[in-house]
């Protein structure tokens, strides 16, 4: 069984494009569209989706963090955390946008 590795730099360019990605979604504007528009949304879509951005800007937090750490004291084990952290921010961002319309 032989095991593969994925070069750092691969990862961390990922995490980055994973953060601009979900910059655009919840601070450029992108998930009220996304979310409150077409086939008839409730009037309070956009109050709804607040929260839902709040907590996915938590798990957020955490990826930058876990990014951030990882670049700085270089331990690039924790690029694919940071990833990770980044697909759970963007997956809380959609699963809540979903339920909330």
């Amino acid at each position: 069984m032989t095991r593969t590795s994925v070069p750092p730099a691969i990862l961390a360019a990922v995490s980055l494009l994973l953060a601009t990605l979900w910059g655009f979604a919840v601070f450029g504007g992108w998930s009220r569209p996304a979310f409150c528009a077409g086939l008839e949304p409730s009037p309070d879509c956009a109050d709804r989706l607040a929260p839902v951005a709040s907590l996915s800007e938590l798990v957020a937090l955490v990826a930058a963090g876990t990014m951030g750490f990882a670049w700085f004291a270089r331990r690039e084990t924790l690029y694919g955390v940071a990833v990770a952290a980044w697909i759970a921010a963007l997956a809380v961002l959609l699963f809540g946008g979903l339920a909330v319309r």
